[in-house]
């Protein structure tokens, strides 16, 4: 079924009816949210193009229950012929499954034409790490930090997602008073609104107070309660915390990743590797079942191996 026009406002009705039930219902964060709303709005632009390409459509769409499985189908092909990853097509996948069966709970369609749509296999790759004792080295070394506020918020973000292995949007929703100086811990709002405390080491316990004082004495016109700032004192965004530790960890690596998850994968890795159990690194993580976080004994895995190699006379 190719589709020439939609009915604009009966899809932005449905569409913004769903925005707002993942965004204030289920609490989702804004950059799920807004990756929610990219996929839908991807979708819709392919279904109005496949009736360009097509000529004459079957019939003109003009509301919901008239997206079949074939319409999904089509997209999906459409998709894995631009070359996309296989993660990304997934994660596009879930959006639409996500997003039919709140029509379909709230009674808007009466078939959800997700329900045969199968994941794509993804190939399993370790996680990206750099070398703990690398980082710790640059960490340390006072003269790649400059001691003003910028430098000082730089060395917070790498420290931040090195020393506790938080994610971006954590870390983004990070709020002064989230602080607790007296028990030496951090209170992180995590993915499902799932809340979590994690310990800070007296290192970065120091810096948060130097970073604290030097956020103060900036004397910023919004006095923002988020904790990372901008050089104007404005919250953080994404793109800053990808530039920030893109730039430092330039220095210790020639990988191509070097993005706030790497500092994560990391954190739990150096972990790993010093004894950690994997239920208390699954909860330092925030993740919501252990398989998650088994993928990190592969990377121990490979040390082993990369150890017995060197250390064995017969290997």
């Amino acid at each position: 079924m190719y589709i020439q026009s939609l009915d604009v406002q009966i899809v932005f009705m449905f569409l913004e009816r769903f925005i707002q039930y993942i965004k204030f219902e289920k609490r989702y964060s804004p950059h799920t949210v807004s990756a929610y709303k990219s996929d839908l709005d991807q979708f819709m632009r392919f279904l109005n193009n496949a009736g360009e390409a097509g000529g004459i459509p079957e019939s003109i769409i003009t509301h919901p229950n008239q997206i079949s499985y074939q319409d999904i189908r089509n997209w999906l092909v459409e998709l894995m012929g631009q070359k996309i990853i296989a993660r990304s097509v997934n994660r596009k996948m879930a959006t639409l499954r996500k997003y039919f069966k709140f029509l379909l709970q709230e009674g808007i369609i009466t078939d959800n034409p997700t329900s045969k749509i199968r994941s794509q296999k993804i190939p399993k790759n370790l996680p990206t790490v750099v070398e703990g004792a690398r980082l710790t080295q640059m960490l340390d070394d006072n003269e790649i930090f400059t001691n003003d506020f910028i430098g000082q918020r730089d060395k917070l973000v790498v420290e931040m997602l090195f020393g506790t292995g938080m994610r971006l949007a954590e870390l983004l929703g990070l709020k002064d008073q989230d602080i607790n100086e007296y028990e030496g811990t951090l209170k992180v709002l995590g993915k499902r609104n799932k809340e979590r405390i994690i310990p800070v080491n007296t290192e970065l316990r120091i810096l948060l107070g130097k970073y604290l004082d030097l956020k103060k004495n900036q004397n910023f016109d919004n006095n923002s309660l988020t904790l990372i700032v901008t050089n104007k004192g404005a919250d953080a965004y994404p793109k800053l915390i990808y530039l920030i530790v893109h730039k430092y960890l330039s220095n210790i690596s020639t990988q191509d990743k070097k993005s706030p998850h790497v500092l994560r994968h990391t954190f739990a890795t150096s972990l790993l590797n010093n004894g950690a159990d994997l239920n208390s690194i699954k909860e330092l993580l925030g993740h919501a079942n252990l398989s998650a976080t088994q993928i990190y004994t592969h990377n121990s895995v490979e040390r082993l191996k990369s150890i017995y190699k060197q250390a064995h006379p017969k290997a």
